[in-house]
């Protein structure tokens, strides 16, 4: 980064605000790290998408507010992220050119794509997200009418239909314990799994502040409960790296009963994302070199 001008230090950029003052007008809401761990947390609900915006790029603010109307006619939640004001996000979903988009469906992210689209490749994107969205449950509280499909997706089995039903009245140990179930009738199920870890995750963190966990963490590296909260939260928040690099690090240092805590927590960590993403692939190339 180079540096910026004496001259210029402290001043107000003007672009910056004007971008920030149409996204305000337009409606769209645009995210810090804490109102993005919040759109986690909604996505099991009802598919989130992000619009990655700058000052600097005029097209990424229309294709934003193209997204917010497209959304909105798909009963999709959308926001916009800076990637001037939010680095970090930017770098967790590994955003390197704007306009950019990706959707948070159940949880996870799934990149929908980089550079322009017209408004007729946004509603098929829109459809496909739905789609995903309803396939893995994660659209309990979308419009019943938003985006109709020509074939009803297939119905979830018994037990993870009884699990998400208990997420939507709130009732998380109820979820896991259908989620617990489904894995003791059928171990293989890949499903009941991510979903189980998806559970344990929201319950560990539905009252952390974010702030106080990020400030116990900074004050106690060796403090092997605040790394697991603080990689909880980056967990939420996309920032995939920075969780598995925490507490792969923590079980180089750790022995006994606690390495075992850690690394047990990693390997749930890695359920709640894709399995093939490449981060996680790093990652469990990482754990098994610190293991052995």
């Amino acid at each position: 980064m180079t540096d910026t001008p004496a001259a210029l230090r402290g001043a107000v950029d003007l672009g910056a605000l004007a971008a920030r003052s149409r996204r305000a007008d337009s409606g769209l809401a645009t995210i810090d790290e804490a109102a993005f761990q919040e759109l986690a947390q909604q996505s099991l609900q009802r598919p989130v998408v992000i619009a990655f915006v700058s000052a600097s790029s005029p097209q990424s603010e229309e294709l934003a507010r193209e997204i917010e109307q497209v959304a909105a006619d798909a009963g999709v939640n959308a926001a916009a992220c800076d990637i001037d004001a939010q680095p970090a996000i930017a770098q967790a979903f590994q955003i390197r050119a704007v306009p950019a988009a990706v959707a948070l469906i159940g949880g996870r992210p799934a990149p929908l794509f980089q550079g322009a689209a017209t408004r007729e490749q946004l509603v098929e994107v829109m459809g496909q997200v739905v789609e995903a969205a309803r396939q893995m449950g994660a659209a309990a509280d979308m419009p019943a009418g938003a985006a109709p499909q020509e074939d009803a997706p297939e119905p979830l089995p018994p037990l993870h239909q009884e699990a998400h039903d208990a997420i939507d009245r709130g009732d998380l140990d109820a979820a896991e314990a259908a989620f617990d179930k489904a894995l003791r009738e059928n171990p293989k199920d890949a499903e009941a799994r991510a979903g189980r870890a998806q559970v344990r995750l929201m319950s560990r963190s539905r009252t952390a502040d974010l702030g106080a966990v990020r400030a116990a963490a900074a004050a106690a590296p060796d403090d092997v409960d605040a790394q697991l909260a603080v990689a909880d939260m980056d967990v939420l928040g996309g920032q995939l790296d920075d969780a598995f690099g925490r507490l792969v690090d923590l079980v180089r240092v750790t022995a006994g009963d606690e390495r075992e805590r850690v690394r047990a927590r990693l390997l749930e960590l890695f359920e709640v994302v894709d399995p093939a993403d490449q981060r996680v692939l790093r990652a469990r190339q990482a754990l098994a070199s610190a293991l052995y």
